[in-house]
C-alpha cells in the first residue's frame, strides 16, 4: 500500500469496506440470501430452503449451464485466436522504428478501430447485425447454436485484442532480435519465442473472454434457438415470470461456475508466469 502511517492505513481500509460492501459485496450477498429464501416479506428473507438449488442443478437448468459453458468456451477460443492474430498483425504494421511507412501505421490504427467497434455499440445491435447477416444465403446460421457462439465471439474479441496488444507493446524486442540473429525463421520466432512470452497475457485474455461470454444476455436473446438456451436467458425467464428465488439460485450457479473456471485459468496463468 502507498499509505505508510498506521492511521492512514486504517482509514484506507475503512474507506475500502465502506465502498466495497454496499457497492459490490452487498448485492451479491442479497442474491445468495434470496437463493435460499422461501419467503421475503420483510427486511430479511425467511423460510430458508434448498429446493431452488435442486431445481437449478438438474433438468433444463443443468442443460442451460452446459450450453453456457460450451458457448463461452467456443467464443473464447475464437476470440483469442482472432484477437491474438490481429494484435500481432497490428503491432507488425505499426512497427517500432522510423522505417515504418505512414500507410502501415494507418492500417494498424484501422485494425484497432475495427476490433474495438463491437464494444462501442450496444450488444443488442451486434446481435441484430449478426442475425441479419446470417439469415440469408450464402451462409444461413439462424436457428443454430453456431450463430450464438459467433455473436459472443464478436463481442469479446475486442477484449482479447486489447489484452494481447498491450502485452506486445511491453515485450522486449531483444528476444526476437537474438533469435533472428541466430538464424531462426519468423514462424519459429513466433511459436517458440513470442507466444511463450505472451502466454500469461493470453490466459488472462481467455479468462476475461470466458467470463464476459458467460454473462452475455442482450445479443443472446435475439439469436438463441430453443434447443440452445444459455443460463442467463433462463435466469431472465425465471425472474420475468415471478420466480425470483429460483432465478437467484440460477444466478449463484452461474456465478460459481464462472469463478471456478476463472480460478483454474488463474492457476494456469501463474504457472505460465514462472516458466
Amino acid at each position: 500500500m502507498l499509505v505508510h502511517s498506521r492511521r492512514g492505513k486504517w482509514a484506507t481500509w475503512a474507506l475500502f469496506f465502506v465502498l466495497f460492501l454496499p457497492l459490490f459485496a452487498l448485492p451479491l450477498l442479497v442474491i445468495v440470501a434470496a437463493s435460499f429464501a422461501g419467503h421475503w416479506s420483510g427486511a430479511f428473507p425467511s423460510g430458508f430452503t434448498g429446493e431452488h438449488y435442486s431445481a437449478a442443478t438438474r433438468g433444463e437448468s443443468l442443460q442451460a449451464l452446459t450450453t453456457s459453458l460450451l458457448t463461452a468456451l467456443g467464443a473464447s477460443v475464437v476470440a483469442l485466436a482472432a484477437g491474438t492474430w490481429a494484435a500481432l498483425a497490428a503491432a507488425a504494421l505499426k512497427g517500432r522504428g522510423k522505417g515504418t511507412s505512414r500507410l502501415s501505421r494507418l492500417c494498424g490504427r484501422t485494425l484497432d478501430t475495427l476490433f474495438m467497434l463491437p464494444v462501442a455499440v450496444p450488444s443488442v445491435v451486434v446481435g441484430l447485425a449478426v442475425l441479419v447477416a446470417f439469415s440469408k444465403p450464402p451462409m444461413i446460421l439462424n436457428g443454430t447454436s453456431t450463430i450464438v457462439v459467433l455473436a459472443h465471439a464478436i463481442l469479446v474479441t475486442a477484449f482479447a485484442y486489447q489484452s494481447v496488444a498491450a502485452a506486445i507493446v511491453r515485450l522486449d524486442p531483444a528476444y526476437e532480435q537474438a533469435a533472428a540473429s541466430l538464424g531462426a525463421r519468423p514462424a519459429y520466432v513466433l511459436w517458440r519465442v513470442k507466444l511463450p512470452l505472451l502466454l500469461p497475457s493470453l490466459t488472462a485474455a481467455a479468462g476475461l473472454c470466458f467470463a464476459l461470454s458467460m454473462g452475455e444476455l442482450s445479443a443472446t436473446m435475439m439469436l438463441y434457438p430453443p434447443d440452445w438456451t444459455p443460463l442467463p436467458v433462463r435466469i431472465y425467464a425465471a425472474t420475468d415470470r415471478g420466480a425470483t428465488f429460483t432465478g437467484a439460485a440460477l444466478a449463484v450457479v452461474l456465478m460459481t461456475a464462472t469463478l471456478l473456471v476463472l480460478f483454474a485459468v488463474s492457476r494456469i496463468r501463474t504457472k505460465a508466469s514462472y516458466r
